[in-house]
């Protein structure tokens, strides 16, 4: 590991202004499950180390008005535990006991969660976010491919988002709460996540110099949710595909909602698609099976990927179901 400096704020303004004006110039240590293994393996090299584990207001859990506030240091196993979260928000309840295994969840806060690098074998063997060879041809599309995307993959981008609870958060409708030097801004989950252009970029919308707060979810009372995920092995593992649906329904019909998948696309994929397929019908085998493949229907195999459309289909099918029967 190269040598680095080592700060501990005490404030959000002094972590702030701790920060830098880039990402080589200095990082965020939180957890650290994911960053101290990075540096380790030499694929990021930060000048300096801000720990913000000592900051104040940022490990609390509250109930709002009609909403969910959650501080970016809390950790997974300490949301996985929440009483009021498993009942107001059952599928990201799910989502955090699949997630990990319990000493990384009991390590891993919310915030570093959302914010994660790829999982990407070419990225994590410091090849880059966008690998090229020597000709500037991908290597992705050259290579071992299994795990890359399937959805949003027309490049330069391959990687797939490897956080399996943003894409639930984004079906609860979560914002997120990000403080910097020129102030905070609010931003809604779903906008937070980008396909970077190039090697500069990151896959999310924090600039250098901000830190994500807190996490707001609004409360969705009557809704119908369900989470699915498939993965190779049911011990610790990462899943090749997840499906988190949230339904408004009358009368066992539905109305609107959001359907949600992960591990499937550089960003948490939306699909619009799944949801109109639905919208107006019961949710039966048939008619979930059918948003499945709407939902999937763009999707394109790299090559030694192809399996992951059908797992998808399946994880969306398998979501639907679930969340047509479990009222929150």
């Amino acid at each position: 590991m190269r040598p680095f400096e080592y700060t501990t704020p005490k404030s959000k303004e002094q972590a702030i202004s701790l920060l830098g004006n880039s990402w080589e110039e200095s990082a965020v240590l939180a957890g650290g499950t994911d960053l101290l293994t990075l540096m380790k393996d030499d694929v990021v090299h930060p000048r300096r180390l801000v720990n913000v584990k000592q900051l104040p207001n940022l490990r609390a859990v509250k109930e709002e008005a009609g909403e969910m506030r959650i501080g970016a240091l809390v950790t997974l196993g300490e949301l996985a535990d929440n009483p009021i979260l498993a009942h107001r928000f059952p599928a990201l309840h799910e989502a955090l006991w699949e997630a990990a295994s319990p000493q990384i969840r009991n390590m891993a806060t919310l915030g570093g969660n959302l914010c994660q690098r790829p999982r990407c074998w070419y990225f994590r063997n410091g090849m880059g976010l966008l690998p090229k060879d020597e000709k500037g041809e991908s290597l992705v599309l050259k290579g071992d491919n299994r795990y890359h995307a399937v959805l949003g993959n027309d490049g330069p981008a391959y990687f797939v988002n490897p956080s399996t609870i943003s894409p639930v958060l984004i079906a609860y409708n979560a914002q997120v709460l990000v403080a910097g030097g020129s102030g905070g801004r609010v931003i809604p989950l779903s906008e937070f996540y980008r396909t970077p252009a190039n090697e500069s970029e990151r896959e999310f919308a924090l600039k250098p110099g901000e830190i994500v707060t807190d996490v707001i979810i609004p409360y969705a009372p009557g809704a119908h949710a369900g989470y699915y995920e498939v993965r190779q092995k049911e011990a610790f593992d990462w899943p090749m595909a997840t499906c988190t649906a949230v339904l408004k329904m009358s009368g066992g019909v539905v109305q609107s909602g959001h359907v949600v998948l992960g591990q499937v696309a550089p960003i948490p994929w939306v699909s619009q698609e799944a949801i109109a397929a639905l919208v107006g019908k019961a949710v039966t085998e048939e008619t979930a099976m059918a948003a499945a493949n709407a939902a999937l229907a763009g999707a394109k195999s790299l090559g030694k990927n192809k399996y992951k459309i059908t797992v998808a289909k399946v994880a969306v099918k398998r979501a639907l179901l679930k969340a047509s029967g479990a009222k929150a």
